[in-house]
């Protein structure tokens, strides 16, 4: 297949060709059933055997500890900034946060409608362009949990290392980094992601939490955000978004294909290097927004001189065939987004483009 575009997208994003024409491949006549996975019946055996499949291969690249729960919800993870103090946050107990930028906020500024928060570190006075020091935090004695953003796909920062919390469970929103580095799952009590940036197709949200936080939940909420409705029932209370869980297990498969999480992160840092690289050599001319020791390895975001300038960058890029490459427009500048399924030719490709505009605008 030919024309695929450079694919830089902040999410959806981009999906690996071969999960593509698998699907393409199975769309029509699924396992000799004769007709789509979009078609059958979610409660059918075909359909179990991909829910069970994708979740248990889940449970192997992560490294998912037995006493933990698997679930493929709706909604996104911006759901899951309600669905959490809805589930957790008891009569008393305190919400505890970590304020790395957009995302963090927009969590806090959910659970801040069902009880008591308190942001115990923050990096807003620096812009978010850094992962605030997480090494000896104070969190109130109350907390029912420390909720943190593993990675900020608007500022383009990542923890390095994640905070220890004592006896305070630790929540991750993973949203734009799962499975793109290995991760110690038990240091975590819960762990979500909305699937499009690095697990397949929007549609689905993955919920990795330890059996006992979420196996009872307050019954004044509303059976759809309780997430023993859906432990109970194995993600299949009602209708699942089938067609984007089966494309997640074609994505675990790819992954597991190629080495898996460990093998993942090593390529993730080559293909990234390419891009940082360009930045920091080019005497000023790129300007890297996050702090070198808070770079993300799934979202690039940097400056150029003046915003004339980042404009003709994207109209430039574009006619390359480049897609994605303007920063969100809450923080302006220019971002390249490179989860798991981004080709290392696109970072190469990327690289060289920088270069040159470089030559022709240095």
């Amino acid at each position: 297949m030919t024309n695929r575009a450079f694919n830089f997208n902040a999410g959806p994003a981009a999906l690996p060709l071969e999960v593509l024409q698998q699907a393409q491949q199975e769309f029509i006549d699924y396992a000799g059933a004769g007709m789509s996975i979009m078609e059958m019946s979610h409660r059918s055996g075909i359909f179990e055997e991909v829910n069970d499949g994708a979740q248990s291969l889940l449970r192997e690249l992560f490294g998912i500890p037995s006493h933990y729960k698997v679930l493929f919800l709706q909604g996104g993870a911006s759901t899951q900034f309600a669905m959490i103090p809805m589930n957790l946050l008891g009569a008393g107990q305190t919400a505890a946060f970590v304020n790395t930028g957009s995302w963090a906020d927009k969590a806090i500024k959910e659970a801040k409608l069902f009880g008591e928060t308190a942001v115990v570190a923050s990096s807003e006075a620096d812009k978010f362009n850094r992962i605030p020091d997480v090494s000896n935090l104070q969190i109130p004695t109350n907390s029912a949990y420390l909720h943190i953003t593993s990675n900020e796909t608007i500022e383009g920062t990542q923890y390095a290392a994640y905070p220890e919390t004592g006896d305070v469970t630790l929540i991750g929103d993973m949203s734009s980094d799962i499975l793109s580095r290995p991760v110690d799952v038990s240091k975590f009590g819960m762990i979500y992601a909305g699937a499009q940036k690095n697990l397949g197709p929007s549609g689905v949200t993955i919920v990795i939490a330890r059996e006992d936080l979420i196996s009872e939940s307050p019954k004044s909420i509303a059976t759809m955000l309780r997430y023993d409705t859906h432990v109970k029932n194995n993600s299949l209370y009602n209708t699942p978004p089938s067609f984007s869980i089966y494309l997640v297990g074609l994505m675990l498969k790819w992954v597991k294909e190629r080495g898996g999480v460990a093998a993942m992160e090593q390529f993730n840092r080559d293909k990234t290097k390419l891009i940082y690289d360009t930045i920091d050599n080019s005497g000023g001319f790129y300007r890297g927004f996050a702090d070198v020791n808070s770079r993300s390895l799934m979202n690039i975001t940097f400056r150029l001189g003046s915003e004339e300038l980042e404009k003709q960058f994207v109209k430039e890029s574009e006619q390359q065939g480049f897609v994605g490459l303007k920063g969100h427009r809450s923080v302006g500048g220019l971002r390249a987004s490179t989860y798991n399924a981004v080709p290392l030719e696109s970072c190469k490709a990327l690289a060289d483009f920088m270069g040159d505009f470089q030559k022709r605008n240095g």
